[in-house]
């Protein structure tokens, strides 16, 4: 079995910087294509299920295979699963950029989720073996910064790429990074295994990616056609069964897909839930941000992505000063208060109106992003402390799969607060039916028809009704960063997860 006295110390930095740009060339496939999507609505002449299922195909495949990529790490070796999901990533990504139809493109999209899957649930297992107890909360800020870099990055690239190259140069991005990726994991990244005896749990399997699968599927259905709809209701009363099978099943299995025992752990589930909560709230504000910055203030891609810039800061900052007072305070009090800092921030933004300008804007946002920043490695490394290099690959592929649903419903959820306030707020009357509806429909869409009518009172009336609902949105996820701050306080140990002074957790951030 591996062990890091055995690995030089520049090395294995090297190899998280390999694994970091993996991650994200990651972010900026969730990001980019929301820019390419005009350009691929025309040049491939997809309609609007067409665009959905771009995306939607990639989700479903993603959080349907996160389990099962890390029981499969664990077996077969976690450096040899990882080198195939790059050269899986790799191929996926030029298939995309060299689809011809709208089913390739689909197809190759979902081959996408598959490698961005093995990766997810892989890069936090090989950084507990790599990293120990010392070094890993600096380790886990650099990754989950990566995560998040490719939040603003897409827009930008893509915005930039889209007015200078082909659309399918959005994907040929990801292949001098993942030929980079495959060189470092190759050289650098030692094997390791979990439990190589451990049998095959298939009804498992089948259970959690039907059950992830139709739950996340249901969650998108829903944040478009509302809560009510019948195929978002069937989709997620059908996942919600099959995820209650998959956990009758696991106490009674021999070698079960998922360690149950692991949730009476109150860091590990107490970490696991509050890293939720952040990404919940979080991914909503990110849902919402791009259309105030095109919709309301009339900035372009690649604008949107300057914009978010401030978000990125705050959270490096953020990181950065939670691996300090983490060692100070114990990372209770840290998580506790990244999650209030978080509710603060979003309460604040309900200030903005349709006039206000953008230097209080990049404000609450970098504050957002800070109170982010103390929260998520913090509350990662709370969980990922509790695991033993035998069930690192599971048990990360557990935590990134309960994260991948809790932002799906973050963004379905707040999502569609948002629209409801905007719908019903939004002025149409004098409209024609067709004109009212599509201004209905987004205020992207009502920018458009006040353009085309060369109507400023639409306009006003765009803007502000997309304000509104957007108040309403940061008023839910403030909320709910909030009680997570309550929840951090009842439910994590004041001390770290092992019971010890976090001495170790000082030397590291000194």
């Amino acid at each position: 079995m591996f062990t890091t006295k055995r690995f030089e110390d520049r090395a294995r930095w090297y190899a998280l910087a390999a694994l970091a740009l993996c991650t994200v060339a990651i972010g900026l496939d969730t990001t980019v294509l929301s820019v390419a999507l005009p350009t691929l609505a025309r040049d491939l002449g997809a309609d609007t299920a067409d665009l959905q299922w771009f995306t939607t195909s990639y989700l479903l495949v993603l959080a349907a295979a996160l389990l099962p990529a890390g029981m499969l790490g664990d077996r077969f070796g976690r450096k040899r699963l990882l080198l195939v999901a790059l050269v899986l990533f790799g191929a996926a990504s030029a298939a995309c950029a060299l689809a011809e139809t709208t089913g390739q493109l689909i197809a190759a999209r979902a081959v996408l989720g598959l490698g961005s899957a093995v990766i997810m649930s892989l890069i936090g297992a090989v950084l507990t073996v790599l990293f120990d107890e010392r070094e890993r909360p600096r380790a886990l800020t650099i990754w989950i910064t990566a995560n998040a870099l490719g939040i603003p990055l897409g827009p930008l690239l893509g915005g930039w790429l889209l007015d200078n190259f082909h659309w399918g140069s959005v994907f040929l991005i990801n292949l001098p990074i993942v030929a980079f990726g495959l060189l470092a994991v190759a050289v650098l990244v030692p094997e390791s295994h979990g439990d190589r005896r451990r049998r095959f749990d298939l009804p498992g399997i089948v259970l959690s990616a039907t059950g992830l699968g139709a739950v996340t599927y249901g969650i998108i259905e829903a944040g478009d056609r509302g809560w009510g709809d019948g195929r978002a209701s069937v989709a997620i009363a059908v996942g919600a069964g099959a995820l209650a099978a998959l956990v009758l099943w696991q106490r009674r299995a021999a070698a079960p897909l998922i360690d149950l025992g692991l949730f009476r752990n109150r860091s590990f589930a107490g970490g696991t839930v509050l890293a939720t909560i952040a990404g919940f709230a979080f991914f909503g504000l990110l849902f919402a941000l791009p259309q105030l910055f095109q919709a309301v203030n009339g900035a372009d891609a690649f604008g949107t992505g300057v914009r978010l810039l401030p978000v990125i800061g705050g959270l490096m900052v953020g990181a950065r000063l939670g691996e300090k007072l983490a060692a100070r305070f114990g990372p209770r009090a840290v998580i506790a208060g990244g999650l209030a800092l978080m509710a603060a921030a979003l309460v604040a933004g309900t200030a903005t109106g349709s006039a206000t300008g953008y230097g209080w804007v990049a404000a609450w946002i970098g504050m957002a992003g800070v109170g982010l920043g103390l929260t998520m490695p913090t509350s990662m490394n709370v969980t990922i402390s509790t695991l033993d290099a035998e069930r690192s690959g599971a048990g990360n592929a557990l935590i990134q799969a309960v994260r991948q649903v809790g932002s799906a419903i973050g963004v379905a959820v707040l999502g569609m607060v948002l629209n409801a306030g905007y719908r019903d707020a939004v002025d149409v009357s004098g409209l024609p039916p067709e004109a009212a509806d599509a201004v209905r429909d987004s205020a992207a869409a009502g920018a458009a028809v006040a353009g085309e009518l060369g109507s400023p009172a639409l306009l006003d009336s765009v803007r502000d009704a997309y304000v509104h609902g957007m108040e309403l949105s940061l008023v839910a996820s403030g909320a709910i960063a909030a009680a997570g701050a309550i929840l951090a306080l009842v439910v994590l140990p004041r001390d770290r997860p092992n019971g010890r002074v976090p001495a170790a957790l000082a030397e590291s951030a000194a």
